[in-house]
């Protein structure tokens, strides 16, 4: 009977994975199978295959024909190439030695393929990590300054509002302060008398204290006078005397 190595679907809907095994050519896809060599995610970087590589060489070489994508995958593992240097064997091409040495080659250099392109991709999962990280670190920063750039203008809308204000209270409360004296009430009319008597009682004894002084002052005023007097009245009798001959001898001569 003929048979095929194809994949049977498994999994959900827009992530599924795959069997590989060895089924009739006229069974259904999911249908009855005849051995299971391995399985097939391609939902990973690189996509996993896991088939069991004696299982699959086996039926290759009993005939069974693979599908396309399985003969890639075949062919990924070294399963296609080993029966081909197997066929050179039998056919005398070269020796089983030569065989080997050049599978182990081909599969040393795949396998470095391989690890290369899971480095590579590790350092570009690591970049792109660090690439989104940055960008949001950016964007992060973008939106601290702004929430920072609202908050100062805030401050400075409230400091402003405040100066204002203290502004605007400031001439009504001079206003105020000027018109206070003028508003005087009738306990502050009481209050400041008591204070009036007691700068006139501190004047009085000041007036009582110059009071003694200008008597004393007057006293020195009138001895002086009373000793300048004499003199005078002594300085003026010869005068009225000489004064009073002459009369008497004018009016001699007249008779």
């Amino acid at each position: 009977m003929p048979t095929k190595i194809r994949l049977q679907r498994h999994g959900k809907k827009r992530y599924a994975y795959y069997h590989v095994v060895v089924a009739d050519a006229r069974a259904p896809r999911d249908g009855k199978f005849i051995e299971k060599l391995g399985t097939y995610n391609p939902n990973d970087n690189p996509a996993t295959i896991d088939i069991s590589f004696d299982r699959a060489l086996h039926w290759v070489k009993e005939g069974a024909q693979p599908t396309d994508t399985v003969r890639a995958l075949l062919s990924y593992k070294g399963v296609m190439h080993k029966d081909h240097l197997d066929r050179g064997v039998t056919k005398g091409a070269l020796t089983q030695d030569q065989a080997d040495k050049k599978f182990d080659t081909w599969m040393k250099e795949k396998e470095a393929k391989v690890d290369g392109k899971k480095d590579g991709l590790a350092k570009a999962a690591d970049a792109n990590a660090k690439a989104r990280l940055a960008a949001e670190t950016e964007v992060k920063n973008k939106k601290a300054a702004e929430v920072l750039a609202k908050q100062s203008e805030l401050a400075a809308a409230v400091e402003a509002e405040a100066a204002e204000k203290a502004a605007a209270a400031a001439p009504a409360e001079e206003a105020t302060t000027e018109e206070a004296p003028a508003e005087t009430t009738t306990e502050e009319v009481a209050a400041e008398a008591p204070a009036k008597e007691e700068v006139k009682e501190e004047a009085a004894p000041e007036a009582k204290a110059e009071e003694p002084a200008a008597e004393v002052k007057k006293e020195a005023a009138a001895e002086e006078t009373k000793k300048e007097a004499p003199v005078e009245a002594k300085a003026e009798e010869p005068v009225a005397e000489a004064k009073a001959d002459e009369s008497t001898e004018a009016e001699a001569k007249a008779e």
